[in-house]
């Protein structure tokens, strides 16, 4: 069977698989968020990646370069819930692994026979496509009639909103349809978070959402944290999990707006921030590998003939606070009105600061 007989039913509209096997486990790879079918060689290796040494270094890529190393080529190809990697000539052929992804997720791709929504879908009903996001997303929240107006922050010079929507409404849909129209499960997520945005703002007489200021998506999200006074104010109070995932849509709505131009500020920078974006920090040093090891071996050098031996141990005292302690420079200054700083020494060659 052609992959094109296939029908992605989780988009709207609903819309076919390309023509060939390579076209069809490329699009197969972009919808569900990771590599299905992938056929390497050194030289491809090196295409991709500037060097060998750079493809070693790649999370997936050592396993490639080691059967590559001993085989003319490798494939990585998906299989029972994850990537695996084998010799050429060991691997399925690409037809194969896509009839068993197809196979794998019959519920959202379907042959045109078994497939409830039409296969063609005609002119008019792809340009309303907006519409039809819209209305998934507007249900169950009545009389936001600001859906169809543009705030205060709106883009309206065409020439730098290249999203090309003239109110909330239309931007709404387009945000909808490039973040969430691969999943459903997404789509059904961005919805339920951004309605309970909209009813907040219905309750407190705040719309359209291009009108909201950072002050009123710091309320929203201080409604998140404590809870509001009535069901419609966000509700009780939410936990971390929740409330991370509630903010993180509404920043990605606004960065997507501010980034495709229909607005002109991004009243939502920062908005999502929290502990979790810092758990991966890697502190750096300020001094340069070479010098810090000169400083080093200076620190473990004999005193010279010319340099008293009080100046020289105070000297040293100062770098070894410096280079362990994280004492900052300030703190080193001498202030006699204050005493500081205040050294202890004890024997044997113990100190206190």
């Amino acid at each position: 069977m052609s992959p094109s007989a296939w029908i992605d039913t989780a988009v709207l509209p609903p819309r076919r698989l390309p023509d060939t096997v390579e076209a069809a486990l490329a699009y197969l790879a972009g919808a569900l968020g990771h590599a299905v079918y992938a056929q390497w060689t050194l030289a491809r290796l090196k295409r991709r990646y500037g060097s060998l040494a750079e493809a070693k270094a790649k999370a997936t890529q050592p396993a490639v370069l080691k059967l590559l190393l001993a085989h003319d080529a490798a494939i990585e190809y998906w299989e029972r819930g994850r990537l695996r990697t084998v010799p050429a000539d060991q691997a399925p052929a690409a037809d194969t692994v896509l009839a068993r992804l197809l196979h794998t997720h019959r519920r959202r791709f379907k042959t045109a026979q078994a497939s409830s929504p039409p296969v063609a879908v005609p002119e008019a009903a792809a340009s309303a496509a907006p519409n039809l996001w819209l209305a998934s997303l507007a249900h169950g929240v009545p009389g936001l009639a600001w859906l169809a107006r543009a705030g205060r922050f709106a883009q309206p010079h065409a020439a730098t909103n290249t999203l090309g929507a003239a109110d909330d409404g239309q931007a709404l849909a387009l945000f909808l349809r490039d973040r969430a129209g691969r999943s459903s499960h997404t789509l059904r997520a961005y919805g339920a978070e951004l309605r309970r945005l909209m009813r907040w703002c219905d309750v407190r007489q705040l719309g359209p959402l291009s009108d909201l200021t950072r002050h009123d998506l710091l309320a929203y999200r201080h409604a998140l944290q404590h809870g509001g006074s009535q069901p419609e104010q966000a509700g009780p109070p939410r936990s971390d999990s929740t409330r991370t995932r509630a903010l993180a849509v509404v920043a990605s709505l606004y960065r997507y707006w501010y980034d495709t131009g229909y607005l002109h500020a991004n009243p939502a920078a920062g908005l999502a921030a929290g502990g979790r974006a810092r758990v991966g920090f890697t502190p750096t040093r300020l001094i340069a590998p070479a010098l810090l090891a000169a400083c080093d071996a200076w620190l473990d050098a004999s005193p010279p003939d010319s340099v008293a031996a009080l100046p020289w141990l105070r000297r040293r005292a100062i770098w070894a606070l410096y280079r362990y302690a994280g004492v900052r420079l300030a703190e080193l200054v001498w202030a006699p009105e204050a005493g500081l700083p205040r050294l202890e020494a004890e024997a044997p060659g113990r100190w206190t600061l």
